[in-house]
């Protein structure tokens, strides 16, 4: 199952499990640790916390979720910043290995993370982001799960300032907006009916005579069918495609079955991605599910952007993503 990348409080996440950014005494503290605790019901929470005893840096523990809608709590103790010379990215990293394996072993399916040690413990964010999502990735190219990021602001997703002033030109270099493109679109298919009015041949009886049955079984390969090709002439596994895609196993499952299925248009372009195709070879398999690339998207044009440039990380494409406030790719 996919990482997602999200804005929300997670107290009111409803997951199998949130995580909270412990202290090693399991104490109350303030901050996410704070309102999870207030959410859950304090005194209850508390109590379980100290007949736990405590927890150390990079390790994890599991309890009840009480009041929230989450029915566990993983608590995870982050390091604190001492300028990343005492082994705090690989003590953030176990926090996250940790609590996915934790999360595992109790058989749950869906977990939401904090952004780790960037709070008070002062951890820089876009440096704790990516350490998060290196951590994730790993975890999820061998387990299924449905894991969540919190994050709260675009400062934590640390795109490079030149990529992003890279992105932004291309997009002023690209985007149109929204009528003009419908009045481009609308001109180059008058100019294509005058063409074919005057043009095109007359239809012969013979085909005036064709059953809708002969003409659409003559339709190209569907969405699925060409996906299902190109997986095969890229000889790339199924996990493997799915999993590059941040796309679910189940929605996977159901795009292999129904050769007619139509996935949404974040779905079929994160296959796109996972299949490492080129722009011309996007294009063709974002028509067989009826979509295009559009000029008046942003999204769209970000997308182009690293397809283009031959990025392939669908993780990357969406930090930018998220960095521009659009919708991310995947499910």
């Amino acid at each position: 199952m996919p990482l997602q990348i999200i804005r929300n409080d997670i107290t009111k996440m409803d997951v199998d499990v949130i995580v909270n950014a412990a202290n090693s005494a399991l104490k109350m503290g303030g901050g996410v640790c704070g309102a999870i605790f207030k959410a859950a019901g304090a005194k209850e929470l508390q109590a379980e916390c100290d007949s736990i005893g405590g927890c150390e840096t990079g390790n994890a523990v599991i309890t009840k979720g009480y009041k929230l809608p989450a029915r566990h709590i993983i608590h995870t103790v982050g390091p604190v910043w001492h300028g990343g010379k005492n082994d705090e990215e690989k003590l953030l990293r176990s926090c996250y290995i940790k609590s996915l394996n934790l999360a595992k072993e109790y058989e749950l399916e869906s977990i939401a993370f904090p952004l780790i040690s960037s709070g008070i413990y002062g951890y820089p964010k876009g440096e704790a982001f990516k350490v998060a999502v290196t951590a994730i990735q790993d975890f999820l190219l061998e387990n299924e799960m449905m894991v969540y990021l919190i994050v709260f602001d675009k400062a934590a997703v640390e795109i490079s300032e030149k990529l992003y002033t890279s992105i932004e030109k291309y997009i002023d270099d690209k985007y149109v907006d929204e009528k003009t493109e419908s009045r481009e679109f609308r001109l180059l298919n008058e100019e294509a009916d005058i063409y074919y009015s005057v043009s095109a041949p007359k239809m012969s009886k013979a085909s005036k005579d064709k059953s809708l049955e002969d003409i659409v079984s003559q339709l190209d390969e569907t969405f699925s069918e060409m996906l299902l090709r190109l997986i095969d002439e890229k000889e790339m596994t199924d996990v493997e495609t799915y999993k590059k895609a941040n796309i679910d196993r189940k929605l996977f499952s159901k795009i292999r079955i129904d050769k007619f299925y139509r996935p949404r248009k974040a779905t079929a372009l994160a296959l796109c991605i996972a299949l490492e195709l080129n722009l011309d070879q996007t294009k063709d398999l974002l028509g067989r599910a009826g979509y295009a690339l559009s000029r008046s998207s942003k999204f769209d044009i970000i997308v182009e952007y690293f397809i283009e440039r031959g990025i392939y990380n669908i993780f990357e494409i969406n930090e930018a993503l998220f960095a521009f406030e659009e919708n991310l790719l995947g499910v």
